[in-house]
This record gives C-alpha cells, sequence and structure tokens, in this order.
C-alpha cells in the first residue's frame, strides 16, 4: 500500500473526529449500529411533511389561489379516471403519470451510483459521464447486432452498458487509490471527457443521415424495451428497480465486498490495520456504482428515446445525487426517493399550466426537503415529545426557580 492509499486515512476521515487507536478498538458494525439509532425511521417522513407544510406557506404568499396550486402539485401526476357516454372507463393524463414513472426509473439507478460508492466514503459525481457512455455502449451493440434475437441482444446491450459504465467509474476509484487525487475533482473532470466522447461520436460515426437532427438510427421495434403501460415509455425496467435496488443492499449488506466497503467508510483505520483491501475496496464501490449509471443509460437509450440524440441533457447525475441524499444512501429507500422526486417534478408541471405558480416553486420545495433530510440534529432522536419534555427538564434545573423553600 502506496503513501498516498494511507494519506486518506487521517484523523480527520474517521467517523466523529475520533483517533486512530479509538477507531481501531470498536468493529464498525457498532458504529454503524449507533448511526442507525441517531437516525430513527420517521426522520424521512417528518422532513418532507415539514418541507411540504413550509413550501405551502411559500406558495400563500405569491399565489392568489395557493389551495388549488398545491392540489395541482399533490395530485397532478396521477391519471384521471371518468366514464364515457358509453358506459365504458376512460383514463386521462396518463402521459404525465408515465413520466414520472419513466424518470423515477432513471433516478433510481443514478441514486444507486451514488450510493454504493458513498457508503465507502467515496462522493462520486461522474454519473453523468458514466450514463453516457453505458447508454452509448448499449445503443451501439444493439445496432451492431440488429439482425440478432432480442432474447440475447438485449442482454448483451444491458451488460455493454454496465461495462462501459462500471469502467468509467473506475478510473478515478483506480486514480484515488494510486494517486490520491480526490474523487470530487476527476469525476467532473471525467464527465466532461464523457460527454464530448459521445458527442463526437454519434457526430462522426453514428449519425443517421435521414434524420433531421444529429441522433444515432433508431433501434428496431424488437430491440426497444417493450412499454408496460400503453401510451407510455414505462417498460419493463420498471421490475426491475426493486431487484437492483436489493441487489445493491445485499451486495452492501450480504458480502464480504460490502463489509469492506462499509468498514472502510465507517472507519478507514480500522479498517487499515486489520489489514482489509482498502485500495480495492474504494477502486470497487466506485466501479459498481458506474454499472448501475451505464444501466440508467440503457434504460435511456432503449426505453426512453428509442435512440441516442447528440444533444442528450447533461445533470441527472446531479438529481441521482439529490436522490441518494433524500435515502440516506440507503439502496432499500432509493426507490421510494427516486419515484417521490419524480412524482414532485411531474405535479409541477401540472401546477404550473393550472395556476398562477410558476414550476420554480417547486425547485424550491425540493430543496427544503433535503435541507430537512440532511440537517438531521433539526429532529430531536427520541420523537417529537422530546422537545416537550426537553423544555420541561429545563424548567426544573436546580436555580431555574427563584423559589425559596424555608425550613
Amino acid at each position: 500500500m502506496t503513501g498516498t492509499q494511507v494519506s486518506s486515512m487521517n484523523q480527520a476521515d474517521l467517523p466523529g473526529g475520533s483517533s486512530a487507536g479509538d477507531t481501531a478498538t470498536a468493529p464498525p458494525s457498532a458504529a454503524g449500529s449507533a448511526t442507525a439509532r441517531r437516525i430513527p425511521a420517521w426522520h424521512l417522513p417528518a422532513s418532507v411533511f415539514a418541507a411540504l407544510l413550509a413550501g405551502f406557506v411559500l406558495t400563500a404568499l405569491v399565489s392568489d389561489q395557493p389551495w388549488r396550486a398545491w392540489l395541482a402539485l399533490l395530485t397532478g401526476a396521477l391519471p384521471e379516471f371518468h366514464q364515457g357516454a358509453d358506459g365504458a372507463w376512460h383514463v386521462r393524463h396518463l402521459v404525465r403519470f408515465g413520466s414520472a414513472l419513466e424518470d423515477g426509473i432513471t433516478l433510481t439507478f443514478l441514486g444507486l451510483a451514488v450510493a454504493l460508492p458513498f457508503r465507502a466514503r467515496q462522493f462520486s459525481l461522474g454519473a453523468d459521464g458514466q450514463m453516457f457512455l453505458g447508454g452509448l455502449a448499449a445503443v451501439s451493440l444493439s445496432l451492431a447486432l440488429a439482425g440478432g434475437p432480442a432474447w440475447l441482444v438485449l442482454p448483451l446491450a444491458l451488460l455493454a452498458a454496465g461495462v462501459a459504465g462500471g469502467a468509467w467509474g473506475l478510473i478515478p476509484g483506480w486514480m484515488k487509490a494510486r494517486f490520491g487525487a480526490s474523487e470530487i475533482v476527476t469525476t467532473l473532470m471525467l464527465n466532461l471527457i464523457a460527454v464530448q466522447a459521445y458527442r463526437l461520436i454519434i457526430t462522426e460515426w453514428m449519425r443517421d443521415p435521414q434524420a433531421g437532427f444529429l441522433a444515432t438510427p433508431v433501434l428496431p421495434a424488437a430491440l426497444q424495451f417493450a412499454p408496460l403501460i400503453a401510451g407510455t415509455n414505462v417498460s419493463w425496467m420498471l421490475l426491475g428497480v426493486p431487484l437492483a435496488a436489493l441487489a445493491a443492499w445485499a451486495l452492501l449488506m450480504r458480502t464480504t465486498l460490502g463489509l469492506e466497503w462499509r468498514t472502510v467508510g465507517e472507519a478507514p483505520a480500522f479498517a487499515h490495520r486489520m489489514g482489509m483491501p482498502v485500495a480495492r475496496a474504494v477502486m470497487l464501490s466506485m466501479a459498481a456504482g458506474g454499472v448501475f449509471a451505464g444501466l440508467a443509460g440503457a434504460h435511456i437509450g432503449h426505453g426512453l428515446l428509442k435512440r441516442l440524440p447528440v444533444d442528450l441533457p447533461a445533470g441527472l447525475g446531479l438529481e441521482g445525487l439529490v436522490v441518494a441524499l433524500l435515502a440516506r444512501h440507503e439502496p432499500r429507500a432509493i426507490p421510494m426517493a427516486a419515484f417521490l422526486y419524480a412524482y414532485l417534478r411531474a405535479g409541477a408541471q401540472a401546477m404550473e399550466r393550472s395556476s398562477d405558480v410558476s414550476r420554480e416553486m417547486v425547485l424550491v420545495i425540493q430543496a427544503l426537503i433535503i435541507l430537512f433530510v440532511v440537517a438531521q440534529r433539526l429532529w430531536p432522536v427520541d420523537g417529537p415529545g422530546a422537545w416537550l419534555r426537553r423544555w420541561t427538564r429545563r424548567g426544573s434545573r436546580p436555580g431555574s426557580s427563584r423559589t425559596e423553600v424555608r425550613a
């Protein structure tokens, strides 16, 4: 192990500011259980409710019809059922509901791409570049094997997306382990390289001359992800969301590799003294995150757009970071956080169209949710009644009352 590897395991890296000796005497499982006790499960819904309440107050200040705007935000993404003159039931606004599900699928994979490296204390911002290259690899392979059977080509496309994203994620992990380079800087720089390489390849070698814009040819119908809901692009990848979350959780909590990642993340000095492969844990955690980001790119290319345009917008990786923060980097909670985020975004579009409130208000609400979730010390550990008990005890302290007791 080189000196740069050891340099990342100083006292500032240790949880709670403890010294290396203190950390080495306590296994990380104890630290992890203590962290779990400090963050009760009710904090997340309480944070969301508090943010929504604060958002309503702000909406009431800028809107003449705050209740209408708020109702549109909370119910605008839901489909509407109505009975026609023929007695049959019809569904309206299904596209908006499908859009929320589509975004939720993509954000789940991007959230996992951020959460896995973070559990090894690696703050990866490279999901964008990994997603671009993963989608490009999947679409390239599908176009090259367009005449092959779907049961063979589609799994190979997903495999290519995962390998491309994982390989691109491995690079900053190797740079961190070998040279001590900051993963924040390297992942951001690699994002720029990946996005420009993506645009160059599509413009120069994969451009469809018959399209009116710069994009790859449309994928054959057999190689597109089949929709689960008619009229939307919600594909069978929706069924893969819980499977991906459970797989990530099992990797973290039920494998030796996951134990190494959690140990390096919670107590790096302890992991070093126990002889754990710290460098390998850093590299593989970054690569595992890249795999999920690559799968998000495959979902965009095969499930949403059916092709890849050259102007695919960057920035989805940062939304994956938001989802991971909302879920506190817990893989099993990431799907719920992703679909909540996507639901609010779809509701924002409905609110903007049906009220006098712009969608920027939803960005404020999302920021408030993140603030309340991240600022965990705002909430009492023992429940809402802890505040009342704390203030009650404060009034009963010695010296707090001027009442004199006479014998």
